[in-house]
């Protein structure tokens, strides 16, 4: 017997028995779905965490006020307040690589205009906010430098609020509105950027900082903390090629400014866009490697039925193993036909399993989630089973080209 009909004969087989060759493959056509549709989904987090911090800017790093640590007790980061105004100026005058700073000063307040009302984030900035964190006004403009310096009573509203408190997107600009009671005239709009989950950009109002501080009252109190105390601050540094000396340039200026002894514990946390990228892909790896170890599970399980199933057509085929070895055929003719029957049903399942999973993660996408479809794990769970065919179908194989013939013919 050539390769065709060996491939010829296992089909014949497989098509006899059609019922029991598509419940044989179910096992495949799980495990591969699974594979596929698990990785789109983890595929599709990834690509959505990475576009949103890339909204935010890569080159930007997050200064926050440190922890306090009394013997075995350690507060939380931001237990203590050390940053401040000056702080700011100090690193975008000392760091060679900082570009732009951006002290920040934040709380919630109660939002009025006209009938309607909201509870919001009110974060108290300067003119270079924008730039820095990287929002784009839909209209109206940012206050200045003066306005900033005078305590003036304005505001730039982001799109979620503008919703909650107008009825849908609007012009707003001109508008009066109430934070905690104070008048605020709205100067300008937002871009959208969409929710992030734990975090919404588009949720927020900004005021200038000392508007915030002096009119608001937002800001930590009591003892020693510093008047110009500030919730962080946020440091735009040239490019990503120079991210690790940033963060080590601002780390020493702090260190300096806040007489930190060599050998002891920072008061505050520095962490850049990339630390949440690794982390954020280190997650993605973790669920990836997760979901793919469950559905390798179950193509373990599907090689498994293949194996049994394929025991039990051997036992069932033994006068005919035993009649083709009588007119000619070798070991190696027997071994490749149930070899080839193994592996098609593999392969055929992992073909239907591989049309399952896209299909599913594209529903999925169709129903809201980010889902991207790897075309390296479809090429692996394919080649898997594959393997899974091979490695199976093999005792089975081989059990059938080592019966006697004259035995073989005797079996009832």
């Amino acid at each position: 017997m050539g390769l065709r009909e060996s491939i010829r004969v296992a089909f014949e087989a497989l098509i006899a028995n059609r019922l029991r060759s598509v419940l044989t493959m179910l096992g495949v056509i799980l495990g591969v779905g699974a594979v596929i549709a698990a990785v789109s989904m983890t595929e599709g987090a990834r690509t959505a965490t990475l576009a949103q911090f890339e909204r935010f800017g890569t080159n930007v790093l997050t200064v926050r006020p440190g922890q306090w640590r009394r013997g075995p007790v350690r507060g939380g980061a931001g237990s203590v307040q050390t940053l401040t105004e000056s702080d700011a100026k100090a690193i975008l005058k000392e760091c060679p690589t900082c570009v732009a700073v951006a002290p920040e000063l934040s709380g919630r307040a109660q939002v009025k205009a006209g009938s309607e009302n909201t509870n919001t984030n009110i974060v108290g900035v300067t003119e270079s906010f924008p730039r820095v964190r990287g929002f784009d006004l839909a209209e109206g403009h940012m206050f200045t430098d003066r306005e900033v310096r005078s305590r003036s009573k304005v505001a730039v509203m982001g799109p979620a609020v503008v919703e909650n408190l107008f009825g849908g997107p609007a012009s707003v600009v001109g508008e009066r509105i109430k934070i905690a009671g104070v008048t605020f005239r709205v100067i300008g709009q937002l871009k959208s950027k969409g929710d992030m989950g734990w975090f919404n950009p588009d949720d927020q109002i900004l005021v200038p900082l000392s508007t915030a501080r002096y009119r608001l009252g937002l800001g930590p109190r009591g003892p020693g903390v510093p008047r110009d105390a500030v919730s962080r601050i946020a440091v735009q540094f040239s490019d990503m090629q120079v991210a690790d000396r940033a963060k080590r340039e601002v780390e020493t200026v702090l260190r300096e400014r806040h007489h930190i002894m060599p050998g002891t514990e920072d008061d505050f946390t520095v962490m850049s866009a990339a630390d949440f990228i690794q982390g954020a892909q280190e997650a993605n790896r973790i669920l990836t490697l997760l979901f793919g170890s469950v559905a390798a599970v179950s193509l373990l399980v599907g090689g498994i039925g293949i194996m049994n199933i394929m025991l039990v057509s051997v036992t069932e085929r033994t006068r005919e193993i035993g009649l083709r070895k009588a007119l000619g055929a070798t070991p190696r003719d027997i071994l490749l036909q149930f070899l080839i029957e193994a592996v098609t049903l593999s392969l055929a399942g992992g073909g239907i399993g591989i049309l399952v999973g896209v299909g599913l993660a594209y529903a999925l996408r169709v129903l809201g989630l980010n889902t991207q479809v790897s075309l390296l794990w479809v090429v692996v769970s394919f080649s898997f089973a594959g393997f899974v065919g091979i490695f199976f179908g093999l005792l089975p194989s081989r059990k059938a080209s080592k019966l006697d013939p004259i035995e073989a013919l005797r079996y009832e």
